[in-house]
């Protein structure tokens, strides 16, 4: 592991920030790539990945972007806190933007609840919009980290930045199994629950890139844009990846999927941190 920090400290961040959200995608991939060995997915095992994927997402939230929000943050008391606010907020409200215009439809949920504007796509691609909209807010988590750590500001390092990467990629694993597995369920071959599955994750290095750019062009935006990400990551946990988990009889499991979510990206974000 020290070896990968310390490879990640030696070049281009929005590189960095590339690998890193390819790594993500990748997962991505290779979760999906499980339609090919099975035919179905028992739905309790759907709902505790489901519930990892929000673990992950809120302890992320705050342990790599909030908190290191907030310490780069200038000021003291209330005024120390006013960018992570402003930029929670922010970040909030553009995925609540999105969740409104976008066409999609959540997993567990019925073909008449697709949310969005009314359009005539299939349900599979419903279904893929879904998943790339939690898509959006983890790649730019990623990015905005590893540009804040090339701005040198107090609160960012590689190690939580790999920690992060290394984070969202856990969950994407199953997040990929879970989005392609109801895919096959409706009826499409392995080979397009696939490509739909992983095609789902694409927006992360593209989100990724974006957000290490912006960094760097515009430094003083470090803070706000971090807690934007967690705005935006906190928002998609509570409208869309819990709800999907109380669906059905197994809320417990998804419940302690969440937990031992949580944990392990803390304990990732604390020990590489």
């Amino acid at each position: 592991m020290e070896q990968i920090i310390n490879y990640f400290e030696s070049i281009n961040p929005i590189l960095a920030a590339l690998y890193a959200t390819l790594f993500t995608w990748g997962l991505t991939a290779v979760g999906a790539g499980l339609v090919f060995f099975f035919k179905s997915a028992n739905r309790a095992l759907l709902d505790g990945m489901l519930g990892f994927t929000g673990g992950v997402m809120v302890a992320a939230s705050f342990w790599s972007l909030l908190a290191p929000g907030i310490e780069m943050s200038p000021g003291e008391g209330f005024t120390k806190v006013i960018p992570a606010a402003i930029g929670f907020l922010l970040g909030a409200a553009f995925i609540f933007g999105l969740d409104k215009i976008l066409p999609h439809l959540h997993i567990n949920f019925r073909e008449e609840e697709a949310e969005g504007v009314k359009t005539p796509w299939r349900r599979t691609t419903l279904l893929t919009l879904a998943i790339t909209l939690h898509n959006i807010p983890e790649g730019l988590a990623v990015g905005v980290l590893f540009g804040g750590v090339a701005a040198g500001f107090d609160g960012a390092s590689i190690g939580g930045a790999v920690a992060l990467a290394l984070g969202i990629g856990l969950q994407n694993f199953p997040e990929g199994f879970a989005v392609a597995m109801p895919l096959r369920r409706h009826g499409l071959s392995r080979w397009k629950s696939w490509l739909y599955g992983q095609a789902s994750a694409i927006v992360e290095p593209i989100a990724g890139v974006l957000g290490a750019w912006a960094v760097l062009t515009f430094e003083p935006l470090l803070p706000y844009a971090l807690s934007f990400a967690a705005g935006a990551m906190i928002f998609v946990v509570v409208e869309e990846v819990i709800p999907e988990t109380q669906r059905d009889k197994y809320t417990d499991i998804a419940t302690l999927g969440f937990i031992g979510g949580f944990i392990i990206m803390m304990t990732l974000d604390v020990g590489l941190g």
